[in-house]
């Protein structure tokens, strides 16, 4: 309860805050988390790897691996004590023989924020029937397109993304993006890049503040917001994976993901870093036994931080996951650690594939 209250409240002060600050390494930091319980569970190394309906968000090339006429992909998950709701909506499937396409809904949201603005009244007397309550919601469409080039082994594809973030009915924004990506397959590796916000990604913000909540502003010392533009500067990933196939009648298989994430907005606290780059390792491994069974884990979120000496230490995000696949229908599970290993704040993530296929004539 005391968790609820306190993120309840830190919310409730910074939308009015920060939200018309311009911090291009936080920006629509809500399409950072990932989608697919597979991908989390593998401590987010897809750029690679990632061959299903998931590409849409991680790849956009890998959706050229889809071979059914259609798949379908469903998440959930529920971060801090179940306070942000976080789903995710896939769809992806075969143009033709040279072609795929993709379309992605992400939804991230805090809903019952109080809103305590009004809560003294005109005579100065504080009334908790004047709390009312609203939602911070994020929102991301994506739409994608797969293709074959003409080298073989190599696809590429691009997305195209509206975002849409709304904090009640006091501020919103839309948004527009583009990201572009490509996977080449040599001698048993793939090979992945992608960069997201190719163009910049900008969130151009309104508000529409009540005259009452304009003077609380102004009484308590606070910075009255103004309509502003939000961008989100682009990061390049770099991944690499390779998959072992074991035994003799091919039980068994080994998969191994490595992804860098590339940032160019300034010094950030990873293991790589200087005035204008710093650079992130993901590591993910998928072992699998009848492509039935899956087992995963990863690490994730390596970065530089300072005991409560002083001391510098590497703190990193451990993730664990498995999967089942039984005829046309995917059920992956992940544990994922937000925060490094000493906060331990776990969140369970499940998702849902399905393939679809044309019945035969």
């Amino acid at each position: 309860m005391k968790l609820r209250i306190l993120f309840y409240s830190l919310v409730a002060t910074l939308t009015f805050q920060t939200l018309h600050a311009q911090a291009p390494k936080y920006s629509n930091e809500f399409l950072a988390i990932g989608v697919g319980a597979r991908a989390l569970g593998m401590g987010n190394a897809q750029v690679g790897s990632v061959r299903d309906v998931t590409s849409g968000y991680w790849n956009p090339a890998g959706l050229m691996g889809i071979r059914n006429n259609m798949q379908v992909g469903l998440m959930h998950s529920e971060y801090f004590a179940s306070i942000a709701k976080y789903d995710y909506l896939g769809i992806g499937g075969v143009i033709d023989s040279s072609s795929s396409f993709g379309f992605s809904v992400i939804r991230f949201a805090v809903d019952d924020i109080p809103n305590t603005t009004q809560l003294i009244d005109a005579g100065g007397n504080i009334d908790y029937d004047r709390i009312t309550t609203f939602s911070s919601q994020d929102y991301a469409f994506v739409l994608s397109y797969a293709r074959k080039a003409p080298i073989e082994g190599l696809n590429y594809g691009v997305n195209a993304k509206i975002i849409r973030r709304k904090v009640g009915d006091f501020a919103g924004a839309w948004g527009f993006g583009i990201d572009a990506g490509a996977q080449y397959d040599v001698k048993g590796w793939r090979f992945g890049a992608v960069v997201r916000d190719v163009t910049s990604t900008f969130n151009a913000w309104s508000f529409n503040l009540s005259q009452d909540m304009i003077d609380v502003f102004a009484a308590t010392g606070n910075e009255i917001p103004s309509n502003s533009l939000e961008l989100t500067l682009p990061r390049m990933i770099l991944g690499a994976s390779k998959k072992y196939v074991l035994g003799s009648k091919q039980l068994f298989s080994v998969e191994g993901s490595l992804d860098m994430v590339n940032t160019f907005d300034g010094k950030r606290n990873v293991m790589l870093r200087t005035g204008v780059w710093s650079m992130e390792p993901m590591l993910g491994f998928e072992a699998g036994f009848k492509e039935m069974v899956y087992l995963r884990g990863g690490i994730t979120n390596i970065q530089k931080a300072q005991d409560i000496f002083g001391k510098s230490v590497t703190t990193f995000q451990p993730n664990f996951g498995i999967g089942v696949k039984f005829k046309s229908l995917s059920i992956d599970y992940a544990l994922t650690d937000i925060g490094d290993q000493s906060v331990a704040l776990y969140s369970n993530v499940f998702s849902l594939r399905l393939d679809i296929n044309k019945k035969a004539n």
